[in-house]
């Protein structure tokens, strides 16, 4: 999982980095612009319209545009926020699915096991099934020979790890949930100061002073507010399935109790 998302991040830094090279691709200085231009003075000019127009309605092309009018520095941040946010997402994503389990089908195993080969046989069911459930099981059934009582306690701390490494990673999640509309603000306010500061200079209040500072400050906020929402849904996706999983291993564990009962007054 570790080497799964370090893959991630480092697709997302690589993303990042060829959005930056395309941004400066377009800030490219006007000689070479005055250069091309000339040289394509034959092109037909419907063509080029139609290009324009095509170029216009490009999913890809428009979030560009609003990536460089938001302002490079905290778009970049908002972005960095982003791709870290779905690396530890889609690892728990990944990680949660592994670790869920058919827990009825793996009692009757275990239930079976210990009719036809005792504790050991049941032990290498569980140590042979992925997922928390069977891990529980296996340290219960270890410590079978100290009695019900201890096994109860061994199932129950036990039980208390594997739900804190189902946890794991979402404190990071919520974290660039927070930081990404935070950014956002952030934006915001150096956006308008930048638009009052333009007046200040002018000495008069202009529409065309006032509204880049305030486009700069509304696609910020769009943008962290957007990336904040992508968050949360896999936040929330993963606080669900960590809740069932939970829930799996309380009531298997219970079950296996029964069984363990039941085996030893059949001793």
């Amino acid at each position: 999982m570790k080497r799964l998302f370090a893959l991630i991040a480092v697709f997302g830094m690589l993303f990042f980095m060829a959005s930056n090279a395309v941004v400066a691709q377009d800030e490219a200085p006007a000689t070479e612009e005055t250069a091309t231009e000339q040289v394509d003075l034959t092109a037909d000019a419907e063509e080029d319209a139609a290009a324009a127009a095509e170029e216009g309605k490009s999913l890809h092309s428009q979030l560009k545009q609003k990536f460089i009018e938001g302002g490079p520095t905290f778009m970049s941040f908002v972005l960095i926020a982003l791709i870290l946010g779905l690396a530890f997402a889609i690892e728990r994503v990944l990680y949660l699915n592994l670790a869920t389990s058919n827990t009825k089908k793996l009692l009757a195993k275990v239930e079976e096991a210990l009719e036809n080969g005792g504790v050991e046989a049941a032990k290498d069911v569980c140590r042979n099934t992925r997922g928390p459930v069977a891990s529980i099981f296996y340290q219960g059934l270890d410590r079978f020979d100290h009695g019900i009582d201890v096994v109860e306690k061994t199932v129950i701390s036990y039980g208390g790890v594997q739900a804190g490494l189902l946890e794991k990673g979402l404190s990071w999640i919520s974290l660039f949930i927070a930081l990404a509309p935070m950014l956002g603000f952030m934006g915001t306010v150096i956006g308008m100061i930048g638009a009052f500061d333009a007046i200040e200079v002018a000495g008069d209040i202009s529409p065309s002073l006032v509204a880049g500072g305030i486009k700069v400050a509304l696609i910020t906020t769009v943008t962290g507010l957007v990336v904040a929402i992508i968050l949360q849904i896999f936040y929330n996706y993963c606080v669900a399935k960590i809740d069932s999983i939970i829930n799996n291993m309380e009531d298997a564990s219970i079950s296996l109790l029964d069984l363990l009962v039941k085996h030893n007054m059949k001793k």
